[in-house]
Order: C-alpha cells, then sequence, then structure tokens
C-alpha cells in the first residue's frame, strides 16, 4: 500500500529534514537571546515566525494537491513532508512565541495549529490502521451483503420462532424489530449499541432451551445457529460502519480548523505589524 512507507519515504527525507529544522530552531533559540528577550516580537520571533507561516500556507496547500493528484505517486512525498514537517512546525512556532501565552490572537492561532496537528496525526492513523481492519473484518463480503444476509435471517428466524413458545417467539421478535444498526453518529463511532437487543436475545436463548418439549428441540437447534450467526453478522456491520465513521470524522476537525488557522493566524500576522 501507499501508506506502508510514508515513513521512510526517500529514506527519510522529511524525517531528516525535520529534524534539521527544529535543531537550527533550538540552536537559534539558545545561542541568541534578543535583548527584548523572548517573544514574538523580537527579531529571532520574526525569523521563526516567518518560516513558520510559510509551512503553514505550503501544508495547506497540500490539501488541494491531494485532491488534484489523487492516485499519483507525487502525493506519497507530499503526505510524507505534510506529517514530518507538520510536527517540526510545532516546535518551531512554540520557539517562535518565547512560551508566552495568554487570552488573545496569538495564542488563538496556536491553539488552532496544534488542535490541526493532532486532528492530522489521527487522521494518519486512521488510514495507515483502518483499512487493514476493514479487510480482516469483512473478508470477501460488503455492508450491502451483510446487511442483506441479516434481513434474511430475520425472516428465517422469524418464521421458525412462531412455531417455539411464546417466550422464545417474542425474544426474536424483539431481537429483530429492536436491533440497530448506525442509525446514528454516535452509534456509528462507538461501533456497538447499548445491550445490543442481538447479543441479548442470543444470551437469553441458551437459557431457554433446557426445558423445552422433545418436538421443539430441533426447531430450537435451527433457530438458536439461525440467532447466533444473525448476532455475528450484526456485529460485523457495526464494526464496518464504524470504520467508516472514523475514517471521516477526523476531517470534520482538521479541515475546518485549518481555515480557522489560516484565518487566525493572517489576523495574528495583522495585529503584530499594525497593533505593535
Amino acid at each position: 500500500m501507499q501508506r506502508g512507507n510514508i515513513f521512510d519515504y526517500k529514506n527519510y527525507l522529511y524525517f531528516k529534514l525535520a529534524v534539521i529544522l527544529i535543531l537550527l530552531g533550538f540552536a537559534a533559540y539558545l545561542m541568541f537571546e534578543p535583548a527584548v528577550g523572548y517573544y514574538g516580537g523580537s527579531w529571532l520571533g520574526y525569523g521563526l515566525g516567518t518560516l513558520s507561516a510559510i509551512m503553514v500556507f505550503w501544508m495547506a496547500w497540500y490539501g488541494i494537491r491531494k485532491r488534484r493528484y489523487r492516485g499519483s505517486g507525487a502525493t506519497q512525498g507530499w503526505l510524507s513532508a505534510h506529517i514530518y514537517l507538520g510536527t517540526a512546525l510545532t516546535v518551531l512556532v512554540t520557539l517562535h512565541s518565547g512560551f508566552h501565552f495568554g487570552f488573545n490572537i496569538h495564542t488563538l492561532a496556536y491553539g488552532m495549529l496544534l488542535i490541526v496537528v493532532i486532528s492530522g496525526f489521527f487522521g494518519n492513523y486512521t488510514y495507515m490502521i483502518y483499512p487493514r481492519l476493514m479487510t480482516e473484518n469483512m473478508g470477501e463480503d460488503n455492508l450491502d451483503g451483510l446487511l442483506l444476509r441479516i434481513a434474511e435471517a430475520d425472516k428465517l428466524a422469524r418464521q421458525i420462532a412462531l412455531l417455539m413458545p411464546d417466550d422464545i417467539n417474542n425474544t426474536v421478535a424483539r431481537a429483530c424489530r429492536e436491533t440497530s444498526i448506525g442509525i446514528g453518529l454516535l452509534e456509528q463511532l462507538r461501533g456497538f449499541q447499548s445491550d445490543c437487543p442481538s447479543a441479548m436475545a442470543v444470551e437469553q436463548l441458551a437459557l431457554m432451551g433446557h426445558d423445552l418439549a422433545v418436538e421443539h428441540r430441533k426447531l430450537y437447534r435451527d433457530l438458536y445457529s439461525i440467532m447466533v450467526r444473525r448476532e455475528t453478522l450484526v456485529r460485523r456491520a457495526r464494526q464496518d460502519l464504524m470504520y467508516r465513521a472514523r475514517l471521516g470524522f477526523w476531517l470534520y476537525f482538521h479541515v475546518p480548523f485549518s481555515i480557522a488557522l489560516l484565518v487566525a493566524m493572517v489576523a495574528h500576522v495583522v495585529a503584530v505589524f499594525f497593533y505593535w
């Protein structure tokens, strides 16, 4: 997979570049203390701030290039640079601030940056881990196929349950009626339904089979097997929806906060040059 070697792209090219930037930033910070002290308005602060602003705009441009060249091998290098240079950026911006924070537009921009970087880390993690987990969970199946098999199991289980005692029939009917799969966003992200009726039905059916009449035992074994298989299908469908939801959900933080970061950074620059 493309994402399997983004970290060692071209023999860790961007990792080495990020380390060099961090070391140079620390060296400048430790060796050249401005007469006015460490803060964003010193000559050192302006230098680190200018470099950081250029990096922010460059990485924002990555999202546009990624969509324009989707599927191209060039995106691999851009993503590798995005990850490593984004990490270095947090260090450079912290040094740029001189560790001075407060309730102002400058600290707001810094906070936006941290949210963007952290959400980017999570997004990279999901795209590295979840596709493999989705394949392991689904195998050759797909979500539509699972839902169809669940519907078929519902129909067959209901038919058999009608021939069984009322307590078994009610348990099966309740499980088929009340089981939900990804109804809301929170349920999709969690990957499970609280007090899942399908899992509870399997547990209850296991206890109900001890005192059945002889004529019901064969039907009971068939019904229990169907309900166990159905519960497994339900769990797999929820897992698939969970992976899909988490793959996309991080973008609801990363993209809006990236835009907010650009706005806050521009406001930060304007405030520095026109009001300081």
